[in-house]
């Protein structure tokens, strides 16, 4: 399983546009990129390849990484920055299998699956497939499930995907608050590799006007606001699910120039072999 960051920034990216804070500017003089948030996974026993969420940056992402379009794509949640790439998908796919949840979120009377069928309804050749939470789906010859996360007021998922041949596991958190609920921890423990959301520094809920939660026993906070981890939530959930390697995702700029690049902050590009 080969695994291609193509996207590690939250929904306005690093450097964000018009934006000339120090870390913005740092980005640029390094050459970096963290666009909007997308993963893709290969299975190089078949030849075939996954997208989790399609990034509204889906067309400059495959025009610059070396990764072949996928035959499948998952969807986590319907934020615009995990969802609305999906229209790349005109003219570009004969058929293109894209697999959600299928539970019903009360906050827009509707499923992630139902949301994508009604959205882009245009696309004659996208396929929608809904699935229960912790379904074991077959998609590229791996083992795939969603399992729920806490990103209020929206239903949300991670996503776990393993090959079933080599027992090689990757789990992404989805984006989610510290909060997520065990049985979930349970399906993404012990993964070779684990992108977890982390989109600023603990410091950084001071100036959240809803401050942080999920507070350390030292009172540092490992939620951001309500909806995303902090850098230090993202690494104690790390320890807690024995993850043998941890690469910080969905990353704003709020972090102060002299840490926005340093380990184990991903940026746009990074590949690992599972």
């Amino acid at each position: 399983m080969r695994v291609t960051l193509l996207g590690t920034g939250d929904t306005t990216g690093t450097p964000t546009v018009g934006c000339d804070c120090a870390t913005c500017e740092r980005a640029r003089e390094l050459g970096v990129e963290r666009s909007r948030f997308s993963v893709h996974v290969e299975n190089e026993r078949t030849g075939e390849s996954l997208l989790i969420d399609c990034s509204p940056d889906f067309r400059h992402q495959f025009l610059t990484q070396d990764v072949p379009l996928p035959d499948a794509a998952l969807v986590t949640h319907i934020h615009f920055d995990h969802l609305d790439g999906l229209g790349n998908a005109y003219r570009l796919f004969d058929d293109l299998p894209v697999h959600a949840t299928d539970v019903v979120d009360p906050a827009t009377d509707e499923s992630v699956a139902e949301t994508i069928r009604r959205k882009y309804d245009y696309l004659d050749r996208v396929t929608v497939h809904g699935h229960d939470p912790h379904e074991r789906v077959r998609v590229c010859g791996l083992d795939v499930r969603f399992v729920p996360v806490d990103h209020p007021p929206l239903l949300c998922y991670g996503v776990v995907v393993e090959d079933p041949e080599t027992g090689a596991k990757c789990s992404l958190t989805g984006d989610t608050s510290f909060g997520i609920p065990v049985d979930s921890r349970a399906a993404l423990a012990d993964p070779d590799l684990l992108l977890a959301d982390a989109i600023v520094p603990a410091s950084a809920a001071e100036a959240h006007p809803l401050g942080g939660k999920h507070r350390t026993d030292e009172g540092v906070p490992r939620t951001f606001g309500t909806k995303h981890m902090t850098r230090e939530g993202a690494l104690d959930l790390a320890v807690e699910l024995d993850a043998d390697r941890t690469r910080l995702v969905h990353l704003a700029h709020f972090y102060p120039a002299d840490e926005a690049f340093a380990d184990p902050l991903a940026v746009d590009g990074e590949t690992y072999d599972l």
